[in-house]
Formats: structure tokens, sequence, C-alpha cells
């Protein structure tokens, strides 16, 4: 598994090593070893699985109280997917990065807690899996503006399709401190 640091510390790309054949492929989608030798020991307790059509934003998500780390590849179609450090007080706090995930690049996007989430769908249609290091809360379930102009994320889509709560989301500044997860060095 090669380990690719992103922009923003903590957020990581990994590719996994395939091998295939005129028969198809095979490749580890997880393995608590490969991923603790990187640094990593996420206990994950959810997983989830989303299929959605080209031009579909959603985002940007989060969870406070009981942040989630993701752990998200897709294995149909295209997306670029997007994280967003919320953390206040971190020195990258409002900074984005961004990666193409397909079924063809079988990328993976290490997302720890702390940080906003979001992606669009490139391809005609997208299935997208992420495993959860915290179960979803509506409680705590939180979402930022996807065209926030203080974060000016360069999305590769102008139109998206929203949900109704996407569209309606707060910029990052209008977010009380209190519903922002702290920076912990």
């Amino acid at each position: 598994m090669k380990v690719i640091e992103t922009d923003l510390p903590g957020c990581l790309l990994l590719e996994p090593r395939v091998f295939g054949d005129e028969r198809g492929f095979f490749y580890e989608a997880f393995n608590h070893d490969k991923l603790a030798a990187a640094g990593l020991q996420p206990a994950f307790v959810q997983g989830n699985v989303s299929r959605s059509a080209r031009g579909v934003l959603r985002g940007l998500h989060y969870q406070w109280p009981k942040p989630q780390g993701k752990f998200i590849s897709v294995s149909e179609g295209e997306v670029w997917d997007v994280a967003v450090d919320i953390r206040r007080g971190s020195p990258t706090f409002g900074r984005w990065t961004a990666a193409v995930l397909s079924a063809e690049n079988k990328r993976q996007f290490w997302i720890p807690e702390g940080f906003a989430h979001g992606f669009v769908v490139l391809s005609e249609h997208a299935t997208f899996h992420y495993l959860c290091t915290a179960t979803y809360d509506p409680q705590a379930d939180a979402a930022i503006r996807w065209d926030d102009a203080d974060l000016a994320i360069d999305w590769p889509v102008s139109a998206p399709v929203l949900s109704a709560k996407d569209a309606a989301a707060p910029f990052l500044a209008d977010l009380p401190a209190d519903r922002l997860p702290p920076y912990e060095a």
C-alpha cells in the first residue's frame, strides 16, 4: 500500500497494491495492520454506501460532538472528494484538500475526525463506500455550505445537484464556536 500525504496533515490518500490479470483483479480494501504501519489505528463502527448521479454534490458534512473519521473509496464511477479542516485553533483551519477517487484508480481517502467532508460525482453514476469511526447521530449532524467563498473550494462543477439540507447549510464563519471541534495538537 502506498501512502500519499495531502496538503492537510492527517488526511491521507492510500493506493492499495492491485493484483490483476485477464480474469480480473484483487486488492485489500482494508487491512488494519497496514493502516497501523502508516500511523493510523481507526476503530470503525459503521459502514455506509451511497450511489449518486453525475453532478450530485453531497456535503460538506461533519458531526459535532461525536466526530467521525472516514475511510472512503469508490467502487463504481468517479468522484471529486474534499476534506476541510474545521478544527478551532488549527493552523490549517478553513483549508481544504481534494482528490479524485474512482473505481479505476482504486484510491482510498482517510479523513480524520475534525474535518468536514463532501464529494461531487464526475461520472454518470458513482457508488461511494465509507467506514466511520463513530455511528451517525442525528443530534450531532452538521453541514457547511459547499460554496462558502471563504473556503474557496475549486469544485469541478458550477451548478451541482444538492439536497435541501446542503443548499441551506450555513457558512463556516456563521457557525458558533461550540459547533466546531477543537484542535488537539
